[in-house]
């Protein structure tokens, strides 16, 4: 007996993050995209909790038929190394499809401080090793690992402040309470633009054209140095080839079309839209990478 063809129903694309947020507005706007490529309606099913665990964990368990996907963000890569235990193996019960975003991130300090660049950072954080703080959305988070990999780098010691979310930890960065903290450009670009903020140094691998005269961190005496935000579309590892073939075509040509190009701008964020390959290395690389630097820092989750 002949299957159907694929979609003949509606996608479920599993957010395992809370409504409001990059990886969720992003999902919307891909969402309608697909919506209309595929025929069939994508849905957005915000699964949050656990670091991004909860709905990971229901993705890797659903059939693997094309109907449930996953759009996750960096901590799909940084999680295997926080967690002793997770109820999946990223590298086995997941296909990567594409990456959708990338957004750099700034390193900031109070638009008061005596901070006026990473020169000035280095030296004062040698000056007094533990003195200088730096801020983050939370343990384990991004901003928290990029921190990390910049102390390692330039072997500094700086006390790390994890707040419940990045919006309260901008508010107190800008009011003094904390020294320093890497943020996405596209939360922490207002605040400079404002004046609350200054920007020392953007984590682009190249000058960003948003910010054409902040030096990069890797200019700043960190060769390499690279670190981005991100999301990215999987499916169940066992999805059929074709069904795959065809997520990776339709998301590939929705990212490169100039609707979805500007809407994602007004986000803050840039369009990426890589082959299933290219991602797949990414997430490998990514995957390493992070889990060097929280072993060198001690970081767990549980």
């Amino acid at each position: 007996m002949a299957q159907p063809a694929w979609p003949d129903r509606p996608i479920k694309l599993v957010v395992p993050y809370p409504a409001g947020g990059n990886a969720d507005s992003t999902a919307r706007l891909l969402a309608t995209q697909l919506s209309d490529r595929l025929g069939q309606q994508v849905l957005v099913d915000n699964r949050p909790g656990g670091g991004g665990t909860i709905g990971a964990t229901a993705v890797a368990k659903a059939p693997a038929d094309g109907y449930t996907l996953l759009l996750d963000a960096t901590a799909f890569t940084v999680n295997p190394s926080l967690f002793s235990k997770l109820a999946y193996d990223p590298a086995k019960d997941f296909a990567p499809i594409s990456q959708i975003t990338r957004v750099p991130m700034l390193l900031v300090v109070p638009a008061a401080s005596p901070l006026k660049s990473p020169a000035d950072l280095v030296r004062a954080a040698k000056a007094a090793p533990g003195k200088l703080s730096y801020a983050s959305a939370g343990n384990g988070g991004a901003q928290h690992l990029a921190a990390e990999l910049y102390k390692q780098g330039a072997k500094l010691s700086m006390v790390h402040i994890p707040y419940r979310g990045g919006a309260p930890a901008l508010t107190d960065l800008a009011g003094g309470q904390v020294d320093l903290m890497f943020s996405a450009t596209s939360a922490s670009g207002a605040f400079v633009k404002s004046g609350k903020l200054r920007a020392l140094a953007i984590t682009s691998a190249d000058r960003s054209a948003d910010w054409p005269d902040l030096p990069t961190v890797a200019e700043t005496g960190l060769p390499g140095f690279a670190v981005y935000e991100w999301n990215g579309l999987f499916a169940p590892a066992g999805t059929p080839p074709a069904v795959l073939q065809r997520l990776e075509t339709e998301t590939r040509a929705a990212l490169a079309s100039p609707e979805l190009k500007s809407r994602l701008s007004d986000l803050g964020v840039q369009p990426v839209g890589s082959s299933s390959a290219d991602f797949r290395r990414f997430v490998q690389a990514e995957t390493t990478r992070w889990a060097d630097v929280i072993k060198r820092a001690g970081i767990r989750m549980d």
